[in-house]
């Protein structure tokens, strides 16, 4: 393994400390009384704390100085001085372990009494400290120049969403995102529980993957030697307990789908369905704009939320508009009554890309996709969907086309999907069977059917509404981020290319933008995207054409910088 120069010389800094006889990484318990927050929010003049946390920057200055720690709280300034931490003879503990061993991001706890200095900053005089924890990696920190800008940020999204683990540190913002997603969760698991409803929990490997229409991931159990499926969804098993005689159930699910990636997908998500007895997708509606308002308000305080160009007003109710009325509205076209090819001919109109494999559901819902769930910003419900999308709903109690199904778009995407559940075993076998007719004209999304389920409905579901909310979605509007990976800790990622050369962040920061430039890049727009100091970059570049990773052709004036083969 290739070291960097700071890895090496942090190496010989941890050698030292082991021949100076301190432990670089104690198994000792150490004790706090305070966190960084608390100690400013109920700040006391020469009060006693014990603080720890990662060391994030030094200011030293000859026999003191100052240092920035922080915690999972909040940051706070520490004040070090040579005759207050080594009032004996022996100075070694502030010449040489605070100015010489320690880096930035080493873990350490500090005992102290608080202060204030003249510049009035709230500040720990620190008594003693203790190394709890030696980096052995540099963190790649911002700085920001006298004019507040910042300079080498960790921004690049690739790095940050592979990195999560540094990217929390350098940039406690993202933290914010998490804190209110686990707000979200418990928001709306107390918004169920104070209506008697009961978590539960359902089968991640499933012999079939029933509950939605989307393909798979497929793995085998050795002991049983048959094939398993990853969870696309659970409905099909809460429904089962709505069988056994549970009024309300509810369970956060972590589902899989083995289908595209993108800024809004990801084959890995969170997903809550809860299901309700003797309840309607009426009232199902009415149900969604409470929880979804007070879930909002949980996490920000306001029914209202910023996303993008957008200000999203999640306080009920919600206007409510029939897929058929959407569809007329921004496309002219009613789809009432129209044969599988009138809808096929009909889409290929619009310039919506079509194939022989769909069915009518797929060709309405790729009509609807396409040319209107973009105009659904403020949060609306699509109701009433024709019954050839909607295999596992309820037929209409008043047009026998259609079915009592909603979802709810907010800012052109779904969030939510309702039904007044379908319970009549029949006919429920029988939209199984066309189910299994699009799976042989091709079809990999359609539904399996699930011989255990049919047996279920056969021993009586009670009128029953299910509501499915895409969690992951949902806290992407409330804390404005426009992509999936935002809001998720670890996020799947392309495997990363390993080489046999140790680089450093900067240069994985070069070759990321690179890889993200078609492979080539003129040398000034790369330096600038690259956002790194002229020392860095000049280091950065030389060490990755050293090792033959880029290449720079220079045509007349012009650079430019390619990966190389």
């Amino acid at each position: 393994m290739q070291l960097s120069e700071q890895e090496l010389i942090r190496r010989e800094k941890l050698q030292k400390l082991k021949e100076a006889g301190i432990e670089a990484y104690p198994a000792d318990e150490y004790k706090i009384t305070h966190s960084t927050q608390k100690i400013k929010e109920h700040f006391k003049e020469g009060e006693k704390v014990r603080v720890a946390g990662r060391i994030m920057s030094n200011r030293i200055q000859g026999k003191a100085g100052f240092s920035e720690l922080q915690d999972s709280e909040g940051r706070i300034q520490l004040y070090f001085n040579r005759d207050v931490l080594c009032p004996d003879d022996d100075k070694f503990k502030y010449n040489d372990f605070y100015k010489k061993l320690l880096d930035l991001g080493d873990f350490i706890g500090v005992e102290g009494e608080l202060f204030v200095t003249k510049m009035g900053e709230k500040t720990i005089m620190v008594n003693d400290f203790t190394l709890l924890s030696k980096v052995l990696r540099p963190l790649p920190l911002p700085k920001t120049d006298e004019e507040g800008n910042v300079h080498d940020a960790f921004n690049d999204p690739e790095l940050r969403y592979r990195m999560r683990y540094v990217d929390l540190v350098v940039n406690p913002q993202v933290k914010d995102i998490f804190v209110k997603r686990t707000r979200l969760f418990n928001a709306m698991r107390n918004f169920f529980n104070d209506r008697g409803y009961f978590e539960v929990e359902t089968p991640i490997l499933q012999s079939i993957p029933g509950g939605a229409a989307a393909r798979p991931f497929i793995t085998h159990h050795n002991a049983l030697n048959i094939p398993l499926y990853l969870r696309i969804a659970n409905e099909l098993y809460l429904k089962r307990l709505i069988v056994g005689g549970f009024d309300g159930v509810y369970e956060f699910s972590k589902n899989f789908r083995n289908e595209g990636m993108d800024r809004t997908h990801n084959p890995e998500f969170t997903a809550m369905e809860i299901y309700v007895a003797y309840k309607d997708y009426n009232w199902m509606m009415d149900f969604t704009e409470q929880l979804l308002e007070h879930c909002a308000i949980a996490v920000n305080g306001t029914s209202k939320a910023t996303f993008g160009e957008h200000t999203i007003d999640f306080k009920a109710p919600y206007p409510r508009v029939s897929m058929t009325d959407a569809i007329i509205k921004y496309t002219g076209f009613d789809i009432t009554g129209k044969t599988e090819e009138e809808l096929r001919i009909a889409a290929k109109g619009m310039g919506i890309e079509v194939n022989e494999t769909m069915g009518k559901g797929k060709l309405i819902d790729e009509i609807f996709g396409e040319k209107c769930e973009g105009n659904f910003i403020q949060p609306t419900f699509i109701t009433d969907y024709p019954k050839e999308m909607s295999p596992l709903t309820k037929i209409h109690r008043s047009n026998p086309d259609l079915t009592e199904r909603f979802e709810l778009m907010v800012c052109g995407k779904e969030i939510a999907n309702a039904y007044s559940e379908l319970n009549d075993p029949i006919d429920q076998r029988e939209r199984f069977e066309e189910q299994l007719k699009l799976s042989e004209k091709g079809d990999d999304e359609a539904m399996f059917i699930d011989q255990d389920f049919l047996r279920a409905l056969e021993f009586g579901m009670p009128p029953t509404s299910g509501l499915g909310i895409g969690m992951d979605r949902l806290i992407m509007f409330l804390t404005n981020n426009a992509s999936i990976q935002e809001v998720l800790f670890f996020p799947q990622m392309k495997p990363e290319k390993t080489s046999s050369i140790e680089l450093s962040e900067d240069e994985k920061i070069i070759l990321s933008i690179l890889e993200n430039n078609n492979s080539s890049l003129n040398l000034t727009d790369l330096k600038s995207q690259a956002g790194l100091s002229g020392k860095k970059w000049d280091k950065s570049i030389k060490t990755l054409t050293k090792h033959s990773l880029v290449k720079v052709i220079v045509d007349g004036e012009t650079k430019t910088v390619q990966l190389s083969d």
